[in-house]
């Protein structure tokens, strides 16, 4: 066993969160991965290169098709993890080596990451800089990423200009308003990483489009305390896309139905209500995701399934935690306010608050599982310790939850989306 196996044989699993890098066009290019090494129930190890082992060993325990939804990985890679055999256990094919800006581009990491590049494994500088002195690295280099707010525009500019070709990706990172996306793909930026992406994109917006209704009509007929199955089954019949991703994803392994499902009603009669429920609003919103960036889809499928578990564990009145994680990002999926969301569904008071009063930054009752959600999801560990503890929820359920929650939502959306292409 090579010394990085032996390493990773003694470390604890990691807590990962990503940031999806996309195009211009919206579509996800890649994730960055965040991460650390949990060694307690109470706090998190900061050490990167114990996080490093952790966060490899649960890459290969997960696949990094669930992490990275079939994605390139983006690891960040300090001095020490890159002069030892640490990415060697990653498929080439799958992983960038984010080279961070304190690695000095001396004799021996040269000669690293030449070793790297014989092996076809991609390397990317991060946080680059107009004068940086990893420059030495750039023909090893597939990717330069630049944190585009901590440089004037000019700088910005002229770093595009200069190292932009066909071979070598310019990443805008830090892309946080549409004005400097628009500004960086100017440049020469190809691939933008950055908060604006989970922002709805049209604000001015006061309708749903009718495709788009049709579903949220489905998702209402559902989520009524007493669902009328008859109108449910008509709704799903009388959208074709709808009803043939429905019975596919009913046909799908991910459910271990016995026997082949039949029709509409069929299936909703093998499901039963509860289960029912829950995965056509699932693939309800697949549906309506069908024109957007598939990490908000995503993104919408692991919240809900996160927020159910927690359910399990936390007071939460008569709130239904599945559908706040799940209608938590809607607005940016449909390009709506929230209030338009919310207005077309029969929500419980303390849910529609929430998702109304979270976007404008007040409490409410729910405001703990809510917090607790978006920080998973961002990575934020210091802020999941605090909320975990104040929810009385142990750090490792609150990892083993979320894990569990992007299995099934890389499931669910390759059983729907991938296999019918």
């Amino acid at each position: 066993m090579n010394t990085a196996s032996q390493a990773l044989a003694e470390k604890p699993k990691a807590w990962l969160a990503r940031q999806p890098i996309l195009t211009k066009d919206g579509e996800v290019f890649g994730y960055e991965l965040l991460y650390r090494a949990s060694v307690e129930a109470t706090h998190f190890e900061s050490d990167a290169e114990n996080a490093t082992y952790a966060a490899i060993d649960t890459l290969n325990v997960l696949g990094l098709d669930v992490v990275c939804d079939g994605r390139l990985a983006f690891i960040n890679c300090t001095h020490e993890m890159l002069l030892k055999d640490y990415f060697l256990l990653l498929p080439p094919d799958k992983v960038v080596i984010e080279v961070q800006e304190t690695v000095p581009a001396d004799e021996s990491v040269l000669a690293a990451c030449q070793r790297f590049k014989q092996k076809q494994y991609r390397i990317a500088l991060d946080n680059f800089l107009p004068t940086d002195p990893r420059e030495p690295l750039i023909p090893f280099v597939d990717f330069i990423k630049v944190d585009i707010r901590r440089n004037s525009p000019e700088q910005n500019t002229a770093i595009a200009k200069r190292y932009a070709d066909k071979h070598l990706r310019m990443v805008a990172h830090k892309v946080e308003t549409g004005e400097r996306m628009l500004a960086a793909s100017k440049d020469g930026f190809t691939l933008f990483q950055g908060y604006y992406f989970q922002r709805p994109e049209k604000m001015q917006a006061r309708h749903i489009p009718s495709n788009q209704a049709q579903s949220l009509r489905l998702l209402q007929a559902v989520s009524a305390s007493e669902p009328d199955l008859k109108a449910v089954e008509e709704l799903i019949k009388h959208d074709a896309s709808l009803c043939y991703r429905f019975l596919r994803y009913l046909n799908s392994p991910l459910l271990g139905l016995r026997s082949p499902v039949e029709s509409v009603g069929h299936g909703m009669s093998l499901l039963g209500g509860f289960e029912l429920a829950r995965f056509i609003r699932a693939v309800t919103i697949l549906a309506m995701g069908q024109e957007k960036c598939s990490d908000l889809i995503l993104s919408s499928l692991v919240r809900a399934k996160f927020c159910e578990a927690l359910s399990a564990k936390i007071d939460h009145g008569k709130s239904d935690l599945f559908l706040m994680g799940m209608l938590s990002i809607m607005d940016s999926i449909l390009g709506v306010p929230m209030g338009v969301v919310v207005d077309s569904l029969p929500l419980d008071p303390s849910t529609k608050a929430e998702l109304l009063e979270a976007k404008i930054g007040r409490d409410s009752r729910l405001t703990p599982i809510y917090r607790l959600m978006l920080a998973r999801e961002l990575g934020d560990w210091e802020d999941v310790t605090v909320l975990a503890k104040k929810l009385n929820l142990s750090l490792p359920f609150v990892n083993r939850s979320y894990n569990d929650a992007m299995v099934w939502a890389r499931e669910l959306t390759v059983g729907v989306s991938d296999r019918q292409k």
